[in-house]
């Protein structure tokens, strides 16, 4: 197994990180100036990011956990057809945390941890310019995927978030983000919690032949 192999089967999404444990600067640098050579349409590179750590992290976590609070996200839509991976994944994180399928309160408490960024060091938002499209989309994709691994081969653990972006407005305000920009996800990078059985999850993929079609005729 080459050594690519070995990060890309080590990265996994971290649910609680160690909140006194900074990010070392350098390590951020390095790994963001190598996904800034991730591919894009046209060479736009679509991406924009707005981190955060210190006083402005901790106001965008409260910000969001105020909002939340006030205003339940709405059920994040996956249609009937996929949601059977969504059900089999919380059942496997919800029973790694000890939150029964019944205990609404448990998972409610569990939930909330996502709009404080899973007590990471380091949070953010990801975004895209208002006038772009799909393509642009996968190039953001691309550009996520290649830090996550840059992030994973130095030792930090992260996770990125939908959850985070339902409610622009709130992260737009904390993060100073124009108004051009569309908030797409939110990201957590630190060290996990050695301590949450959760962090240690060998999460299932599909087989290639589910998802891949190959034509050799």
């Amino acid at each position: 197994m080459g050594e690519l192999d070995a990060v890309v089967r080590r990265r996994h999404s971290t649910r609680m990180f160690l909140p006194d444990k900074p990010v070392p600067r350098e390590l951020l640098d390095e790994a963001l100036a190598l996904a800034m050579r991730a591919p894009s349409n046209s060479n736009v590179q679509p991406w924009r990011v707005f981190l955060a750590t210190g006083a402005r992290r901790d106001r965008l976590g409260a910000a969001l956990a105020a909002a939340v609070r006030a205003a339940p996200p709405p059920a994040m839509g996956i249609p009937e057809s996929h949601n059977h991976l969504r059900r089999a994944l919380g059942a496997q994180v919800y029973g790694a945390m000890g939150v029964a399928r019944g205990d609404s309160e448990g998972r409610w408490n569990a939930q909330l941890r996502n709009w404080d960024f899973f007590r990471a060091p380091l949070a953010g938002i990801v975004c895209m310019h208002r006038d772009l499209g799909l393509p642009d989309a996968i190039g953001v994709g691309m550009f996520l995927q290649t830090l996550l691994l840059a992030l994973t081969d130095r030792g930090l653990d992260s996770c990125v978030q939908v959850s985070t972006a339902l409610y622009p407005d709130v992260v737009r305000v904390q993060l100073d983000i124009p108004d051009e920009l569309t908030p797409l996800c939110g990201i957590c990078i630190g060290y996990a919690d050695p301590a949450f059985a959760a962090n240690f999850l060998d999460i299932p993929r599909n087989a290639v032949a589910d998802n891949v079609v190959v034509y050799d005729d």
